[in-house]
């Protein structure tokens, strides 16, 4: 946007299913077994960059398994006040699985553990 500076993207990421194969596998729950088992997860992500403020807001979503799960994620990246040359980073983030029953919880503590090691990162 020329009157505001501010870079806007939107994208789509293709990721890598990480789900882990015994996830997979249980045959009780047929169609979600089936959907468990795609290759690739694809999440939708916005970004706002504004060069004059030296910030960035991301809003990321997740794209499959919407029937299932419900992923969200959003980021700020901006200049520290203690030192410029730094940045500080937040980050909230929503995980909530439905329609999978007792799987629920396993699917919520297996996605939220996964998200924390990136975090780290």
């Amino acid at each position: 946007d020329l009157s505001t500076g501010i870079i806007y993207r939107r994208r789509i990421a293709v990721c890598q299913n990480v789900i882990p194969e015994i996830l997979r596998k249980v045959t009780s729950w047929r169609n979600l077994v089936s959907v468990l088992k795609v290759p690739n997860i694809y999440l939708e992500e916005e970004s706002w960059l504004n060069m004059q403020k030296r910030n960035m807001a991301m809003k990321t979503h997740c794209l499959t398994w919407t029937q299932y799960a419900s992923l969200s994620e959003e980021s700020v990246f901006r200049e520290s006040l203690e030192n410029p040359n730094w940045t500080d980073f937040t980050q909230k983030g929503i995980i909530s699985v439905t329609g999978a029953g007792l799987l629920n919880c396993v699917l919520e503590a297996f996605a939220q553990s996964f998200l924390k090691q990136g975090v780290k990162k």
